[in-house]
Protein backbone atom coordinates (compact mmCIF):
# COMPACT_ATOMS: atom_id res chain seq x y z
CA UNK A 1 0.00 0.00 0.00
CA UNK A 2 1.50 3.32 -1.02
CA UNK A 3 1.73 6.21 1.42
CA UNK A 4 -0.60 9.06 0.66
CA UNK A 5 0.40 11.35 3.53
CA UNK A 6 3.96 12.67 3.59
CA UNK A 7 4.34 15.24 6.39
CA UNK A 8 2.33 17.58 8.54
CA UNK A 9 2.83 21.13 9.75
CA UNK A 10 1.59 22.64 12.98
CA UNK A 11 -0.31 25.90 12.72
CA UNK A 12 0.03 28.04 15.84
CA UNK A 13 -2.12 31.15 16.28
CA UNK A 14 -0.30 33.82 18.28
CA UNK A 15 -1.06 37.31 19.51
CA UNK A 16 2.47 38.60 18.77
CA UNK A 17 3.77 36.79 15.69
CA UNK A 18 7.20 38.47 15.76
CA UNK A 19 7.79 37.76 19.47
CA UNK A 20 6.82 34.12 19.03
CA UNK A 21 9.02 33.74 15.93
CA UNK A 22 11.97 35.25 17.84
CA UNK A 23 11.48 32.74 20.67
CA UNK A 24 11.54 29.83 18.24
CA UNK A 25 14.64 31.18 16.49
CA UNK A 26 16.61 32.11 19.60
CA UNK A 27 15.59 29.33 21.98
CA UNK A 28 14.65 26.38 19.74
CA UNK A 29 16.98 27.03 16.77
CA UNK A 30 14.26 27.25 14.11
CA UNK A 31 14.79 29.43 11.04
CA UNK A 32 11.99 31.95 10.43
CA UNK A 33 10.78 32.98 6.99
CA UNK A 34 8.39 35.93 7.10
CA UNK A 35 5.36 36.22 4.82
CA UNK A 36 3.83 39.30 6.43
CA UNK A 37 2.89 41.25 3.29
CA UNK A 38 0.51 38.65 1.87
CA UNK A 39 -3.28 38.31 2.10
CA UNK A 40 -2.93 35.92 5.06
CA UNK A 41 0.18 37.06 6.96
CA UNK A 42 2.21 34.26 8.51
CA UNK A 43 5.70 33.16 9.47
CA UNK A 44 7.08 29.73 8.64
CA UNK A 45 9.50 28.21 11.14
CA UNK A 46 11.85 25.47 9.93
CA UNK A 47 14.15 23.07 11.71
CA UNK A 48 15.36 19.88 10.07
CA UNK A 49 12.22 18.34 8.50
CA UNK A 50 9.83 20.08 10.90
CA UNK A 51 7.75 23.14 10.05
CA UNK A 52 5.55 25.33 12.22
CA UNK A 53 3.35 28.03 10.71
CA UNK A 54 2.57 31.05 12.88
CA UNK A 55 -0.59 33.01 12.17
CA UNK A 56 -1.90 36.17 13.84
CA UNK A 57 -4.85 36.06 16.19
CA UNK A 58 -7.28 38.97 16.23
CA UNK A 59 -5.56 40.29 19.35
CA UNK A 60 -6.60 37.49 21.68
CA UNK A 61 -4.20 35.23 23.58
CA UNK A 62 -3.63 31.74 22.20
CA UNK A 63 -5.20 29.19 24.56
CA UNK A 64 -3.33 25.90 25.09
CA UNK A 65 -5.22 22.61 24.82
CA UNK A 66 -4.82 21.87 28.53
CA UNK A 67 -6.65 25.12 29.35
CA UNK A 68 -9.39 24.52 26.78
CA UNK A 69 -9.94 20.81 27.39
CA UNK A 70 -8.25 19.93 30.69
CA UNK A 71 -5.29 18.07 29.18
CA UNK A 72 -3.34 17.51 25.98
CA UNK A 73 -0.24 18.76 24.24
CA UNK A 74 -0.44 21.37 21.51
CA UNK A 75 2.07 19.62 19.25
CA UNK A 76 4.06 16.40 19.19
CA UNK A 77 7.34 16.16 17.29
CA UNK A 78 9.02 12.83 16.62
CA UNK A 79 12.73 12.68 17.41
CA UNK A 80 15.23 9.89 17.97
CA UNK A 81 17.66 12.09 19.92
CA UNK A 82 15.60 13.26 22.87
CA UNK A 83 18.54 13.42 25.31
CA UNK A 84 20.58 15.71 23.07
CA UNK A 85 17.58 17.88 22.19
CA UNK A 86 16.47 18.23 25.82
CA UNK A 87 20.00 19.26 26.87
CA UNK A 88 20.11 21.83 24.06
CA UNK A 89 16.82 23.31 25.22
CA UNK A 90 17.89 23.38 28.86
CA UNK A 91 21.04 25.29 27.83
CA UNK A 92 18.84 27.74 25.89
CA UNK A 93 16.70 28.41 28.96
CA UNK A 94 13.53 26.76 27.60
CA UNK A 95 11.02 25.76 30.29
CA UNK A 96 10.95 21.97 30.61
CA UNK A 97 7.49 20.90 31.78
CA UNK A 98 8.21 17.16 31.92
CA UNK A 99 11.78 15.83 31.76
CA UNK A 100 12.62 12.92 29.51
CA UNK A 101 10.77 9.80 30.65
CA UNK A 102 8.98 6.68 29.48
CA UNK A 103 5.23 7.18 29.36
CA UNK A 104 2.42 4.75 30.14
CA UNK A 105 1.55 4.83 26.41
CA UNK A 106 4.98 3.45 25.38
CA UNK A 107 6.64 6.68 24.28
CA UNK A 108 9.95 8.13 25.42
CA UNK A 109 9.43 11.89 25.54
CA UNK A 110 9.95 15.26 27.17
CA UNK A 111 7.71 18.32 27.11
CA UNK A 112 8.50 22.03 26.90
CA UNK A 113 6.41 25.17 27.23
CA UNK A 114 6.76 27.80 24.52
CA UNK A 115 6.43 31.56 24.90
CA UNK A 116 2.65 31.39 24.32
CA UNK A 117 2.07 28.67 26.93
CA UNK A 118 1.77 25.80 24.45
CA UNK A 119 3.03 22.42 25.65
CA UNK A 120 5.09 20.71 22.97
CA UNK A 121 6.28 17.13 23.31
CA UNK A 122 9.36 15.61 21.68
CA UNK A 123 9.38 11.85 21.63
CA UNK A 124 9.06 8.53 19.89
CA UNK A 125 7.28 5.20 20.29
CA UNK A 126 9.43 2.57 22.02
CA UNK A 127 9.19 -1.20 22.01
Amino acid sequence: MKSLLIESHCIFPTKDIIKTANFYEQKLRFKAVHYLNVDEPHICLYRDTTEIILIKTNGQKAIPNRDLYGYGYDAYFITKNQEELQEEMIRSGVKIVHSLNDTDYNNKEFVIEDIDGRWIAFGIKVG
